[in-house]
């Protein structure tokens, strides 16, 4: 297991302490929630320590190793991480970086990544006491020497690089002076422009794609399903067996081995009973298909589906329409549904970019990685203003 560490350090008189833990157990939950956006759920305790408590991370390669600063007892500053042998659940995809590794004879794992696991929902990732440290110049020291004791960690521990996940932007844009390269994707997210309710918010697309959501919604309808969104402490733990059953034979029919236990679901309704939501449907009583959200103060995210048979449209209905019917009504700036997929463009999701940071502990590979990220940036802008071109908004949205 990699050592801890202590670093002594002097920010306006005042000692700080670098340390380095395992398990959120060792940690106060008030004193960890008080850390970063406190809305924000995939950073609270009950949702980090629930992967930890309940088998969603080391049978798939995620080994926790969490940074903390106190300045003398108190917890001001810290950063989730994970030692990886694999990239399984990160969505940033770096395959071609392990193969160049493997042809240059060098090992790429284990590397060192500060992320969601299996959440590509953007964040900051520093996570700072803000009623502690109100000056900006002070959070960005802390940040400072939070990089400087990673990248300490990483060389220390042989781990090739450090990847910084659905990241700020410019938290990442401020640390480009510890040689963290930064690196782009695309999403949909969908945005609230203030709208009534769901036909002002279809009332402003082009008439085909507003046609074409009606057509789906009515579809649904006409199939006689009960759909209703539930916060989860009001969802009972035989409910969310049920889910999880649903959401786990997505994957056994799919991809292999669902990576979240229905010990964590049932944890989540326990412990984020207001910030864990489904829209749970029901076929003559009984529940077919759910899906699983998130929120903060801002922000609905869409997280797993499962469904035990066909129904036309429903995927459509209860991954984004009820999602979108939702944050009008709780007026949430911003519905993130997820990764990938373009087909959601034309329910009303636009392309936004999204972040990440890397560091390379090789300088030729961290040179040659430089370069691939700039021609890789002129690619995905090129596809973000391509898809643009093609909103289905009307031209004086």
């Amino acid at each position: 297991m990699p050592k801890s560490i202590s670093m002594p350090r002097n920010l306006n008189n005042a000692e700080l302490r670098v340390s380095v833990i395992h398990s959120l157990s060792e940690v106060p939950v008030a004193d960890w929630d008080a850390l970063g956006d406190t809305s924000y759920p995939f950073t609270r305790h009950s949702f980090l320590y629930g992967l930890e408590q309940h088998d969603c991370l080391e049978p798939f390669g995620w080994h926790p190793v969490y940074f903390l600063v106190h300045r003398e007892q108190q917890l001001v500053a810290a950063i989730p991480c994970y030692i990886k042998t694999n990239s399984y659940g990160e969505l940033v995809f770096d395959h071609a970086w392990v193969n160049a590794y493997q042809r240059s004879g060098l090992d790429y794992y284990p590397k060192l990544v500060s992320a969601i696991p299996y959440t590509p929902a953007t964040g900051d990732r520093f996570l700072i006491n803000l009623a502690l440290v109100g000056d900006k110049e002070e959070r960005q020291r802390l940040r400072e020497l939070l990089c400087q004791a990673i990248q300490g960690f990483c060389e220390d521990q042989n781990l090739s690089s450090w990847h910084i996940l659905f990241a700020d932007k410019e938290i990442l844009h401020a640390l480009a002076g510890r040689e963290i390269m930064l690196r782009n994707d695309v999403q949909f997210h969908w945005q609230n422009n203030g709208y009534q309710d769901f036909d002002d918010f279809i009332s402003r697309l082009s008439s085909r794609k507003r046609k074409n959501i009606r057509k789906e919604r009515s579809s649904v309808a006409a199939q006689n399903l009960d759909i209703k969104m539930h916060t989860g402490g009001s969802i009972s733990p035989d409910e969310w067996q049920q889910i999880y059953h649903l959401y786990a034979g997505i994957y056994q029919r799919k991809y292999g081995t669902a990576t979240l236990t229905s010990a964590f679901f049932e944890h989540l309704g326990q412990n984020m009973p207001e910030q864990v939501l489904a829209s749970i449907t029901r076929d003559q009583g009984q529940i077919v298909a759910a899906s699983l959200f998130f929120r903060s103060d801002t922000h609905l995210y869409g997280r797993v589906w499962g469904c035990d048979q066909y129904f036309r449209h429903l995927h459509f209905e209860c991954c984004y329409y009820q999602g979108i019917d939702y944050c009008i009504a709780e007026q949430l700036q911003c519905f993130d549904p997820g990764a990938q997929g373009e087909h959601k463009l034309a329910r009303g999701f636009l392309p936004r970019m999204t972040w990440s940071g890397h560091w390379i502990a090789h300088p030729q590979f961290r040179e040659a990685i430089e370069q691939f990220l700039r021609q890789e940036r002129r690619y995905i802008e090129s596809y973000r203003d391509d898809l643009l071109d093609h909103s289905p908004f009307k031209a004086t949205e």
